[in-house]
C-alpha cells in the first residue's frame, strides 16, 4: 500500500511548479485528477523538443510531471462547470491550484468556500510572492524569482560578470517539493484534528529556502555573496577541477 492511497487530489495547476508539486503525491499512491480548461489548457502540453509530441498536445514539459493523473475539462467560468467541481470537491481530500492573483478566488473557488462544502478539504495556493503583501496579484516565472530573490546575483564566475540564470527551472522543482511537504503535513496533521485548512506557498519564499546558507551568511555579515564559479573560494574540496 502506497502512502497516499485512497487520496483524492484535485489538480488545478498548470506550467512546472503546481503540477510538479501534484506528480509527487501521485507518485505516492494520490488519485490525482487535473482538470484544466478546454480552450486554454495546460501550455506546456506544446512545450518540449519533439514537435511530435508536441502537435499531440504531449509535449515532453508535460508528460514529465503527469504520468499517473486522470485528466478532465471544465469550464470553472460557467455555473455548470462549478457545479461539477463542488460535486468533486465533496469526494477530494486536496485541492492545489497555482493561477496568479485572486483569480480563482473570483470564480468562487476559494478555501472559505470550499470548507464549507467540505471540512476536511485542504486547500494549496502556489503563486509567486504569497498571498498578501504589495506583489500578491503580481504573476511570476521561475526566472523572475531566479532575478528578484538574488539567485541570479549569486551565480556565475565573477561579480564583475553580469548575473547568471540557473539552467533548469530550480525555483519551479523547489516549489513543487515544498507545497507537495506542505500538503504531506496538512494531512498529517488532519488526522489529529479532523478538519483541513489553506495553505500559501510563494515561490519567492521557496527560493530563499533554497539558498539558505547564502541568506543566513547575508543576514549576519551585511555582505551578499560573491560569484565565484566552479571555484570555492574557502573550500577547495568543494570546487570543480580539470582530470583526466
Amino acid at each position: 500500500m502506497q502512502p497516499f492511497e485512497g487520496i483524492r487530489v484535485l489538480d488545478l495547476t498548470h506550467v512546472l511548479a503546481g503540477p510538479f508539486c501534484t506528480s509527487q503525491l501521485a507518485n505516492l499512491g494520490a488519485e490525482v485528477i487535473k482538470i484544466e480548461s478546454h480552450t486554454h489548457p495546460d501550455m506546456t502540453r506544446d512545450d518540449g523538443g519533439s514537435q511530435t509530441l508536441n502537435e499531440d498536445q504531449m509535449g515532453t514539459f508535460f508528460l514529465s510531471q503527469s504520468a499517473g493523473k486522470k485528466s478532465l475539462t471544465l469550464d470553472l467560468a460557467s455555473k455548470d462547470g462549478i457545479a461539477i467541481f463542488e460535486l468533486l470537491v465533496k469526494t477530494s481530500d486536496v485541492v492545489v491550484q497555482n493561477y496568479s492573483g485572486d483569480k480563482l478566488e473570483k470564480l468562487g473557488i476559494s478555501f472559505e468556500k470550499l470548507s464549507k462544502i467540505n471540512s476536511k478539504i485542504i486547500y494549496c495556493s502556489m503563486t509567486g510572492f504569497g498571498k498578501t503583501g504589495p506583489k500578491a496579484n503580481h504573476p511570476a516565472y521561475d526566472v523572475v524569482i531566479q532575478a528578484y530573490s538574488g539567485i541570479m546575483a549569486a551565480n556565475g564566475w565573477s561579480n564583475e560578470d553580469p548575473p547568471l540564470r540557473v539552467g533548469p527551472p530550480m525555483v519551479d522543482y523547489g516549489t513543487g517539493a515544498q507545497a507537495a511537504f506542505a500538503i504531506s503535513s496538512a494531512l498529517f496533521q488532519r488526522e489529529r484534528t479532523g478538519t483541513g485548512q489553506e495553505i500559501d506557498v510563494a515561490m519567492a519564499d521557496a527560493a530563499l529556502m533554497l539558498m539558505s546558507s547564502g541568506v543566513t551568511e547575508t543576514l549576519a555579515t551585511g555582505v551578499s555573496p560573491k560569484r565565484f564559479g566552479n571555484s570555492h573560494p574557502e573550500l577547495p574540496y568543494y570546487s570543480a577541477y580539470k582530470s583526466s
